[in-house]
């Protein structure tokens, strides 16, 4: 494979300077999101994306908190709600791929975007009227689907106007405005269970009326900012044409991440047969989650811009302890487990998107994107499977599974982590 940078010498002081912002966290200035207008039309982009992605995850995460409840109800069992979860999360994430590409090919960001949107909000109310597990699998697959559609083009627009923000710092931001919907849909959803005597049906068509507010913000999203593109100061002017050994490398190492990251209906599925959670609290359990993910989101982006792809090692050793809280607790360690397995959804959400940006050219971050996260969703359904079989079996397997599989991922973070320092020298200059 071809070198992953240019190996011209730096021909000034000036220039090699003007690499340090691609990777945060080794440059001795500020972080770039200090210098940040935070009235600027980038920062106004960003915040509302993140208003749009508040009301999208108020309406997609509320759902998946009781969707694991309401296909047991249904009559299916463990194996297929992890299989299809897990599927939902391999086509979610495997789409991204065509997805990204075309964003890239045809400059479509917008349509695909809202092509997606349309899809992800319409399929969740439609949950209420499914009469047996198959249909409601199905529109659980599909919300996967929309979401695949639209991601890859929007965190390409986001990244255009990361670059003034640092990246870290505007993923965070956008993930933790995600966040606060995911946390207060399912305690909304929680309150109308509870008055509601376990009405999912109910529940789901109530989702609704977030996912129309969604679109019709969207609607105003595109007519105000109508190229996100020429919100990234100083754009590249020549194209790289290889993806980087080390964007290979981060790949691999998010992976096995994403393969000991148990799906969320799992483990509601085993708070109900172990009876640690009732099925009333856990959507709490859940918007905790959501809440420690958005919450982590900022402090996290704030770490990635200061110290760099190092940050992940630590949080990786931590967060792999969710699986023995989460599978062999009672109630208080579930609820600790859930909050670090949140922890982790708040790192997947924006350090990683963040950490990508800085590693592609400019014309290939759709498509960086829609791979990164299509090898990602394989992954995702790999685990999901494995999870799932030896649930039947032994839920120490389980946990010893998903432990050894995130932490398999460290010493390639390290790896990473040392190509981007040996790399930052002879990074290539735009002209």
């Amino acid at each position: 494979m071809a070198n992953d940078w240019d190996s011209t010498e730096p021909r000034n002081r000036q220039q090699n300077e003007e690499r340090a912002p691609l990777l945060p966290g080794l440059q001795d200035e500020a972080p770039p999101q200090d210098q940040a207008r935070w009235f600027s039309p980038a920062t106004k982009f960003v915040l509302m994306i993140g208003v749009m992605s508040f009301f999208a995850d108020f309406t997609y995460e509320s759902s998946r908190s009781i969707v694991g409840q309401f296909l047991r109800l249904l009559g299916s069992g463990p194996f297929a709600i992890s299989l299809i979860t897990g599927f939902g999360e391999f086509v979610g994430y495997g789409l991204r791929l065509v997805s990204g590409r075309s964003a890239d090919k045809t400059g479509m960001y917008w349509p695909i975007t809202i092509g997606g949107y349309i899809l992800q909000m319409t399929v969740v109310p439609l949950l209420a009227l499914a009469t047996n597990w198959q249909v409601a699998a199905l529109l659980v697959i599909l919300e996967r689907v929309g979401k695949a559609i639209r991601n890859p083009p929007r965190d390409a627009m986001l990244s255009h106007a990361a670059k003034s923000m640092g990246y870290g710092w505007a993923f965070g931001v956008h993930e933790a405005l995600d966040q606060v919907g995911a946390l207060f849909g399912p305690l909304c959803i929680s309150v109308i269970m509870a008055a509601r005597q376990d009405d999912y049906r109910f529940a789901f068509a109530v989702l609704a009326v977030p996912a129309i507010t969604m679109l019709l913000l969207l609607i105003v999203a595109r007519l105000l900012y109508p190229r996100p593109q020429d919100l990234e100061p100083h754009p590249e002017l020549e194209d790289r044409k290889e993806i980087s050994r080390t964007y290979w490398m981060y790949l691999a190492a998010a992976a096995l991440v994403a393969a000991g990251f148990a799906d969320f209906p799992i483990m509601a599925y085993h708070f109900q047969q172990a009876e640690t959670v009732s099925s009333t609290l856990t959507p709490v359990f859940y918007a905790v989650a959501m809440g420690v993910s958005g919450l982590g989101s900022l402090i996290l982006g704030r770490l990635y811009d200061r110290f760099g792809i190092g940050i992940l090692v630590p949080l990786t050793l931590i967060t792999a302890c969710y699986a023995p809280l989460a599978f062999l607790g009672g109630f208080w360690p579930s609820l600790v487990g859930v909050s670090l397995w949140g922890l982790g959804m708040g790192v997947h959400e924006s350090i990683i998107p963040a950490a990508v940006a800085p590693l592609v050219a400019q014309n290939q971050r759709a498509y960086a994107y829609g791979l990164f996260t299509g090898v990602y969703g394989i992954a995702w359904l790999v685990g999901s499977a494995i999870i799932g079989a030896l649930y039947n079996v032994s839920i120490v397997g389980v946990v010893v599974f998903a432990v050894i599989a995130e932490l398999a991922a460290v010493p390639l973070i390290l790896v990473v982590r040392r190509w981007v320092m040996v790399a930052l020298p002879t990074l290539p200059v735009s002209e």
